[in-house]
């Protein structure tokens, strides 16, 4: 199954207000699995950056000048999209943006029906929180030394981690396989390793009150209870004579 991670950057915090797409970054999954194809283009807004948003993501109207304006990377995009599922984190924000984008430049919205919202799928499984992107890393051991400002490509790859995690991909790619001397077990990080028998059988350690306790139920047993077989104290089974 294809789907794509997508994230966005924009001018500030209302599509419906005059606020623009200045950067998308999407990232391609096959199977849960990254294919290493993306997409990525910055944006002119054809509006000046507010403050606030420059501090966020760092890029400002002299950076952005000479970059195409939406409408002459919406064919490119949507055919990188094509029909996949979309999984964006607090996806409703980047579907308002991109569903005005595209509508401005006169091509279908995207379909509510296509989006995954990763911080529904965290809420559910975090419901204590906190279920930020950043927090999501944290808890995952999703490396973020690269990040420094907010970006939609970086941002997209990270979330794609993130999401591999929160539905169990990762279990189901460890790749377990049997071998003839034992249980072989390997990741595309690491190599295939090899596990035999424990050497020294695992000893369990039981306190002096559970042996007390498991010796007066065998008591109430009897002396031909079968667990006394196991401890090499059961009586001789009588024989017709």
């Amino acid at each position: 199954m294809r789907e794509i991670v997508f994230d966005t950057e924009t001018t500030g915090l209302a599509a419906d207000n005059g606020d623009r797409v200045v950067e998308i970054g999407c990232v391609e999954l096959l199977n849960h699995i990254p294919t290493g194809e993306t997409f990525h283009r910055y944006i002119n807004p054809e509006r000046s950056m507010p403050y606030e948003a420059q501090q966020v993501h760092g890029l400002d109207d002299k950076f952005l000048a000479d970059k195409p304006v939406f409408a002459a990377i919406a064919d490119e995009l949507a055919n990188f999209l094509g029909d996949a599922p979309l999984i964006a984190h607090n996806a409703e924000f980047d579907l308002a943006f991109l569903n005005a984008e595209f509508e401005r430049c006169g091509r279908p919205k995207i379909a509510v029906g296509r989006i995954v919202d990763s911080l529904m799928l965290a809420r559910r499984k975090h419901p204590a929180g906190p279920n930020s992107l950043d927090a999501l890393c944290a808890r995952y051991f999703v490396d973020t030394s690269r990040r420094t400002f907010h970006g939609a490509l970086l941002d997209a790859e990270l979330l794609s981690e993130v999401y591999i995690e929160l539905i169990g991909g990762r279990q189901a790619s460890l790749g377990l396989t049997a071998a003839i001397e034992g249980v072989a077990f390997g990741t595309p990080d690491q190599p295939l390793r090899t596990v035999g028998a424990r050497p020294v059988p695992r000893q369990f350690r039981v306190t002096e009150a559970e042996l007390a306790a498991h010796a007066a139920r065998l008591a109430m047993l009897g002396d031909n209870a079968i667990w006394r077989t196991y401890l090499g104290t059961a009586s001789p089974t009588p024989t017709a004579g």
